[in-house]
């Protein structure tokens, strides 16, 4: 039997990843305000459960990518499934605040499995040192996650309510995810495995490729917490600056577009220049929107733009720098390992975010976001001059 084709194995990852994404990081975007009218559960515990689920992905990831490393990501990606379905369907069911969480770390287990790094790590495997215009195109598909998921969820609300929205997604998830992965994504090549027959433990880095594999350690913890953070505190930052609601919704839904924009352009170039450059692109447009919307320029607009411009190849840097810099050979578990710092990252930034809203208030917040993503571009900086 010929193995599939690789834009084959590209479109059904890319099903997977908005399924994945829409179900797990994005799904109490829609559903967080009729589940704690519905409960009565504290609206912290319930975003919490996110937060049990990232940390869980976190804690996970090195050996994801171990494992996808010796044995190629087909199988992992299915169990992604499958464990997304069971969390999700404990989610629907629990009764009570403590059974709810504990669908989390189901949920968590299965984004640790089943999210970007798990995928990107799949095509490395599969493609070698030819993966990165694979990579970048996933990321595209990755982009629509929120655009298909929060309108469907939006639906299922309305027709099912809250439980069978994660219900629904249950299903789906054995329905058209697991078929996916099992159809269309092919076993490693057997030249591959031979190569990588040995535990994550005995990858070896020499000096300089332990610092680049540090400063990129800090790129992801970094922008994990600024991604996070803005993610849930955007809305009440704009308001602070006497943005209606309406107009920071309209505002905050620039982002969107805008990451799937510049991967579009970043896909143009045609991987003819390192992606190192890709990530230093990013993490200034980052900043610089960051630090627009800091200073109170009448440009907020323009702001999230930019800092959805520099969100949308920041993806695409995440799986192409370690390819590059490391190689295909140590890409899968290398992978893994730097996926925990910016899972924990992003599992605890909200709260962060939270303690210094209410504490210190709202410039300061802002302060403390344009500190972090200029430590960022620092960080890629000298990563370029490490690499």
């Amino acid at each position: 039997m010929a193995p599939p084709r690789r834009w084959s194995v590209i479109w059904a990852l890319g099903v997977v990843q908005i399924m994945t994404w829409g179900s797990s990081f994005y799904l109490l975007s829609v559903l967080v305000a009729p589940i704690t009218k519905d409960t009565g559960w504290p609206l912290g515990w319930v975003i919490g459960g996110l937060s049990v689920g990232l940390l869980v992905a976190g804690l996970v990831s090195p050996r994801v990518g171990a494992f996808i490393g010796e044995h190629g990501g087909r199988p992992v990606l299915a169990f992604a499934a499958v464990v997304l379905a069971v969390g999700l369907g404990v989610l629907g069911l629990a009764p009570n605040l403590p059974v709810y969480l504990a669908g989390w770390l189901f949920v968590g287990l299965g984004m640790g499995t089943g999210l970007y790094d798990p995928a990107f790590a799949t095509l490395g495997r599969l493609y070698g040192a030819e993966a990165r215009p694979a990579i970048t195109t996933l990321t595209l598909w990755g982009g629509f996650a929120s655009t298909v998921c929060w309108p469907l969820s939006a639906f299922l609300i309305e027709q099912v309510g809250w439980r069978g929205t994660c219900l629904a997604y249950a299903g789906l998830h054995l329905a058209v995810t697991l078929p996916l992965v099992l159809l269309v994504i092919p076993r490693p090549p057997a030249s591959v495995v031979a190569r990588s027959e040995r535990p994550a433990q005995g990858v070896h880095l020499d000096a300089r490729e332990w610092r680049a594999f540090l400063l990129m350690a800090g790129v992801l913890t970094l922008g994990g917490t600024v991604m996070a953070m803005v993610s849930v505190h955007l809305i009440t930052l704009l308001q602070a600056r006497g943005v209606a609601l309406s107009s920071a919704v309209a505002y905050g839904a620039l982002i969107g577009p805008s990451q799937v924009g510049a991967r579009i352009v970043e896909m143009a170039g045609k991987g003819r220049y390192h992606p190192l450059w890709t990530l230093i692109a990013a993490m200034v447009l980052v900043a610089l929107g960051i630090a627009m919307l800091a200073a109170g320029l009448p440009v907020v607009g323009l702001a999230l733009v930019l800092y959805g411009a520099g969100n949308g190849i920041y993806s695409i840097a995440r799986g192409t720098v370690p390819l590059a810099l490391f190689g295909p050979e140590r890409y899968a578990p290398l992978v893994g390992r730097l996926a925990r710092p910016g899972l924990v990252a992003q599992a605890l930034a909200p709260s962060l975010g939270a303690v210094v809203l209410t504490y210190a208030g709202t410039d300061a917040t802002y302060a403390v976001l344009t500190v972090v993503a200029l430590a960022n571009v620092a960080l890629a900086l000298s990563l370029w001059r490490v690499r």
